[in-house]
């Protein structure tokens, strides 16, 4: 026989909200100044000319134009040209 009869939800047993993580402007799409290109967890890519790094690792567009990814010495990078 069970020694615990009726049970409650316990108070910790939810998940947490997704973060929406992720690129969401690819490349050689049009940007406006202050769109976001990319949010992120730590530098997994880099600001490029023409982006903004914000101080949660959020990249966005300063100017308008297409969006460019590229790689250079190894690292991730991401411009607005």
């Amino acid at each position: 026989m069970a020694h615990t009869k009726a049970q409650k939800t316990v108070k910790g047993n939810r998940d947490s909200k997704s973060k929406r993580m992720g690129v969401k402007m690819f490349g050689s799409q049009d940007v406006n100044p202050g769109n976001i290109i990319i949010r992120q967890r730590g530098t997994k890519v880099h600001p490029g000319v023409g982006t903004i790094l914000g101080r949660d690792f959020t990249i966005s567009s300063k100017i308008k134009g297409k969006v460019e990814f590229y790689k250079k010495l190894g690292k991730s990078y991401v411009r607005v040209v």
